[in-house]
């Protein structure tokens, strides 16, 4: 039995309009949807113990979501991933689109499916949202009709996309949360009580030793420390005691812009061998790399099939994904720095978090060897996408 309700998140600057949230829940799974870029803002998910936390990572405001912030759980598009230097052919005209990762064109651009509000409409185990991206938003070809349907079975949300254009485009949408499966934890209360006391000893310092300043640093540098000291990013401060496993035989390298350079090379006997599970934090080490942001070649057919499998022992949570896309991102948050401050007061460092964004290849627009990209009149693009949570 799953139960839908609908509330108000919160209200656009300048009267632009009013963002829903949707919650799903489950005896299982409880999930929080916002109608502002169909983003997951919460899902919470039980341990062994039975206790439920939740694993993503994100905002408890509206505002939180409308700063510049890295994509947390919205559905990017009409392309997520890059484009080349955000120019692309078809049927001999090219096309430029709005550049916002360096030389490349990022997950739709500027202003993509993730900066806007949809149109919702509640089911009997889920929401679905649609909207229309008119021909030229971004640079891309054609009216696009696009919907994105969430439903909830269990302990598992099912997520899929549908779309039509009325010209050919290139189409390839994701969910970009950010996982981290240790949880959240809610100790705002002790957070608090350090942050005041901590804020007096500053105040004290800055009294009587003003000539400290120039050692101390920019103001709020005390309270702000209390904040990375007391508050983890999740229930663990980062997702090296994750243990990973992808389902892929091949991946996709990348230039210095992290554009794929078209080489579709083996994981055998690399980083990339996440066939079998590893341990993040001492694989990364083992390696000596820095972290991943590369997509993963799947095996399976276009019907549903396993992608990958991640699990905390510590708190006994186990994510499986599968899907219908040809590849997935797996990113494990190389460009969180600590500067959002999230829900329960958490700050989001480096490796906070990961990323498995089901897709269609990076680029592959701009490269013909790679599965096709293109949606053409009278066709439909349907994928679905199922995360899987259970304890073990």
């Amino acid at each position: 039995m799953v139960s839908v309700t609908r509330a108000v998140f919160g209200d656009l600057p300048s009267g632009a309009g009013t963002v829903e949230k949707f919650q799903l829940q489950s005896d299982l799974l409880k999930v929080d949807i916002i109608s502002w870029g169909c983003t997951i803002t919460a899902l919470e998910v039980k341990d062994r113990q039975g206790r439920a936390s939740d694993v993503v990572l994100g905002f408890a405001e509206l505002e939180g979501y409308l700063q510049k912030q890295p994509y947390f759980g919205a559905v990017v598009g009409r392309v997520a991933n890059r484009i080349a230097k955000g120019t692309f052919m078809v049927d001999g005209k090219e096309y430029k689109l709005a550049v916002n990762n360096g030389p490349n064109s990022l997950h739709g651009g500027v202003r993509g499916f993730d900066k806007v509000v949809w149109t919702p409409q509640v089911l009997s185990n889920g929401v679905q949202f649609s909207r229309i991206s008119p021909d030229g938003e971004e640079g891309y070809p054609g009216e696009l009709k696009v919907w994105v349907t969430y439903t909830l079975d269990g302990g598992e949300l099912m997520v899929n996309y549908r779309a039509q254009a009325s010209q050919t485009t290139p189409v390839n949408l994701t969910n970009h949360s950010y996982f981290n499966l240790a949880g959240q934890e809610h100790n705002m209360a002790l957070l608090n009580f350090f942050t005041r006391i901590l804020e007096k000893v500053e105040a004290l310092l800055a009294q009587f030793y003003p000539e400290g300043k120039a050692i101390l640093g920019a103001p709020g540098w005390l309270s702000r420390l209390s904040i990375w000291l007391l508050t983890p990013a999740q229930g663990s401060p980062n997702i090296y005691d994750h243990e990973v496993t992808i389902e892929a035989d091949a991946f996709l390298p990348v230039d210095e812009t992290l554009i794929p350079t078209g080489e579709v090379a083996p994981v055998q006997g690399t980083a990339f061998d996440l066939r079998k599970p590893v341990e993040l934090g001492k694989h990364l080490q083992e390696f000596r790399i820095h972290g991943f942001d590369h997509n993963f070649c799947l095996k399976g057919s276009k019907d549903k099939h396993f992608c990958a499998r991640v699990h905390h022992a510590g708190s006994g949570r186990v994510l499986e994904v599968y899907t219908t896309q040809p590849g997935v991102q797996f990113y494990t948050g190389n460009f969180l720095d600590g500067t959002l401050k999230g829900k329960s007061g958490a700050v989001y460092p480096k490796h906070s978090g990961f990323c498995l964004e089901t897709q269609s290849w990076p680029d592959a627009v701009n490269q013909p060897h790679f599965p096709p990209v293109l949606l053409r009149p009278g066709e439909e693009y349907d994928h679905t996408t199922w995360f899987k949570f259970s304890v073990a």
